[in-house]
Parts: structure tokens; C-alpha cells; sequence
């Protein structure tokens, strides 16, 4: 579950994580209060949409009067904000957060994330952060600093400080920056987080740091332990058939092409997908049915693709091998179908547990199907099919 910028700095405040003084409005009158109440000489008024690089997009803008903070709340409010992460077709600027501006000697980056590759919590810096700190990395990787975090042990003190020699801070910034840095496993620890990046992490012209900008994404499998963060989701930033997915504990991703994609199984669905696109095909979603999915479950799964008026075609991969079978899922794509109507070609490749007795489900069922005995079959058919609905 992805925060917003001012949510994540509230909630790393109350772990002792330095933040700058800032109120969240929805309208330009608003702003203009918040900038009175704030006090302070200047402010950054910046739009709150779940994507990184709204400075380079005009996200991110600077007011020297409370008047002017009003006029920058204006613009951006009610615009969609296009970055380098949120697609062509940008997100919706519903509200924005005016904070006092403070003024960076130096720009540090600091994140807290999971490396799968060890099983354990990772600390990554760089001595220079800002927001084209990934271009900068994949530039010179080596530049990347990086501290595994021992969950038996937390994080050491000598190590934290040492950590923070290596990114150049010394005497209180030093001690502050593992202070900071103790602070935010902690959060990671507590929150259930799955990233939690200040970029930058600023070194004030007054040797001191503060967190300029914050992004935090929470586990969403760990909510039923946080009743209270569950609220903070913002619903109407989310995709409408990607929260209509969630409510049936489906994965679901909205992506731009034509082909409905639904598979058990969140590897077997990304090479489902990179298949697709292999083959020419292009997918129109990610969508893993989960091994514990009912028959109603899948089948409103299935009317999402059907309800989707891009979707060409749709390819339906099952592997039954565990929980999940074969025949339970022909009985919920039969059931949307009845209720939705089959208007494009479907293509099912059933394999594994009870995969004969799906296919016979479909054909009493009437459902217009054609079968595929492997997935490279499944993916040359689809794709075929989508380019002649789409002609």
C-alpha cells in the first residue's frame, strides 16, 4: 500500500525521524492558511500523487508569500501531474502539502528495503541524493552503499556510525544521521513496510538533517495488524478495477494492451506476461488468483476482464497443482459468463489437477473456448486472435 508523502513523514515522525513543519490542503484558499499558519519566510507547495519525479514535472514549486502559495496550490490542484513514473496519463492532483521550505547544504539518500536476494532488511545510501538519483546510480552502481540489517541484533550503533562516515557526515550530523537511520529500521520493523526512502535526506545549512521527501509502501498482507494505517489508503488514487480486485483478495494490475490475462500464481503469471510480449502480444492486465480463490472469486475476477472494453481477447493459464483446481476455475469463468455475455475469444490452457474436467465444465457450460495444450500455444493463439478482433 503506497502512502503519500505527508502520511509517511507523520507517520516517521512519531519514530524521532526529523521532518519539516507541513499542513495538507485541498484547496487554494487553504494553502494560503496553512502558509500563515506554518510561518516561516518560504514554502514548497507539492503535489501528493503516488508517483517519484514531480520536481521535474512541476509537481514540486517554491513560494516566498503566503499569497504566492495560494497561486502555486491553484495550478497544480485539479491537473494531472505526468512524471517519468506515472504513464501518459499522469495522475490527478487532488491535494497538496505546504511545508516550510529549508534550505540543503547537501542532498543525501537514504532508503530501508527488503533484499530478497539475502532474506534480510537492507540500508542503501548515497552521498548525493535528489530526484534523478536513479539515472545517477545506474550510471556508476558502485557509488551505492549498502548495510545488511541482522534481525537477531537490529542496528549496531558502531555500525550505524560508520555507515555514516562512509556518506561523509561527521560530528552531530554523524550522530544524528545514526540516530536516523535507527529510527527508520525500526519503522520498517513496526509498520510492516516494504520500502521506506528519504530522498533526499538533507544536510541543512545549519548541520543539521531532515527528511525533504519521504516514500513508504506498507505490506498489504501485514494490515490485518494495523487497523489503524489500513485508513491511510487513498482509494481514489487507485485504479477503480484494481480496487474492485483487492475487494475479492485478487492481484491485479492494470496494464495497456488488449489481451485479458488470468493465472494462478504470481510467477506463473509474469512469464505468462513476458511471453505474451514475446510473441507480439501485449497484455492488458497482471491478474494472479491466488491458490486459496473460490469459484466466486475467480469469477469476478473474470468479469473485470470482460468488463474491460480494450480486452481483444483473453487467456486464461492454470496450473492445478495445488490448492486451486482446474475445474474450479471453469466454474467461475462459466458463471461470468452467464452474467456478462463472452463477446471475445477466449483461450484456456488447463493443466494439472482435474484440467480435463475444466474443459468439460466449459463445453456443457456452452462457453465459446478454444483449448491449448501448452502455454506457447495459449500465448500464439491469443496473441492471433487479439490482432484479428482488433482488425
Amino acid at each position: 500500500m503506497n502512502l503519500h508523502e505527508y502520511q509517511a513523514k507523520e507517520l516517521l515522525s512519531r519514530f524521532g525521524v526529523p521532518c519539516p513543519k507541513g499542513k495538507v490542503v485541498s484547496t487554494a484558499e487553504q494553502a494560503v492558511a496553512a502558509a500563515e499558519a506554518l510561518g516561516g519566510a518560504s514554502w514548497a507547495v507539492k503535489a501528493q500523487i503516488h508517483a517519484g519525479r514531480r520536481h521535474d514535472a512541476g509537481g514540486v514549486r517554491m513560494a516566498s508569500s503566503s499569497e504566492a502559495v495560494g497561486t502555486a496550490a491553484e495550478a497544480l490542484l485539479g491537473q494531472r501531474l505526468v512524471t517519468p513514473q506515472t504513464g501518459a496519463r499522469g495522475k490527478l492532483v487532488r491535494k497538496v502539502y505546504v511545508e516550510q521550505a529549508v534550505g540543503a547544504a547537501r542532498e543525501i539518500y537514504l532508503a530501508a528495503l527488503v533484499d530478497r536476494s539475502l532474506g534480510r532488511v537492507s540500508l542503501i545510501a548515497a552521498k548525493h541524493g535528489g530526484s534523478d538519483i536513479e539515472d545517477r546510480m545506474a550510471a556508476a552502481p558502485e557509488a551505492m552503499l549498502q548495510l545488511t540489517v541482522d534481525p537477531a541484533t537490529d542496528l549496531a550503533e558502531g555500525t550505524a556510525a560508520e555507515f555514516a562516515a562512509r556518506l561523509g557526515l561527521d560530528g552531530a550530523a554523524r550522530a544524528q544521521a545514526v540516530e536516523i537511520m535507527k529510527a527508520v529500521c525500526k519503522a520498517f520493523h513496526d509498520l510492516d513496510a516494504s520500502l521506506i526512502e528519504i530522498n533526499p535526506l538533507a544536510l541543512t545549512n545549519d548541520g543539521s538533517l531532515t527528511a525533504l521527501d519521504v516514500k513508504m509502501i506498507l505490506d498489504d498482507n501485514a494490515l490485518f495488524r494495523h487497523q489503524d494505517l489500513a485508513v491511510l489508503r487513498d482509494e481514489e488514487d487507485l485504479d477503480p478495477t484494481e480496487l474492485e480486485a483487492q475487494r475479492f483478495a485478487l492481484n491485479y494490475v492494470h496494464l495497456d494492451g488488449n489481451i485479458g490475462v488470468m493465472v494462478n500464481g504470481a510467477g506463473l503469471a509474469l512469464a505468462t506476461v513476458d511471453l505474451l510480449k514475446q510473441r507480439g502480444g501485449e497484455p492488458a492486465d497482471f491478474m494472479d488468483i491466488r491458490p486459496e480463490a473460490t469459484r466466486n472469486q475467480v469469477a469476478e475476477g473474470f468479469r473485470l476482464l470482460l468488463r474491460n472494453p480494450k480486452v481483444a481477447a483473453i487467456l486464461v493459464n492454470i496450473y492445478g497443482g495445488g490448492i486451486l483446481r482446474c475445474d474450479t476455475v471453469a466454474e467461475g469463468i462459466a458463471a461470468a459468463c452467464k452474467s456478462e455475455g463472452l463477446r471475445v475469444p477466449l483461450i484456456l490452457r488447463a493443466a494439472g489437477t482435474n484440467g480435463e474436467l475444466a474443459r468439460k465444465i466449459l463445453k456443457a457450460q456452452g462457453v465459446r473456448v478454444s483449448f491449448a495444450d501448452t502455454v506457447g500455444q495459449a500465448a500464439d493463439m491469443v496473441t492471433a486472435a487479439a490482432g484479428k478482433e482488433a482488425a
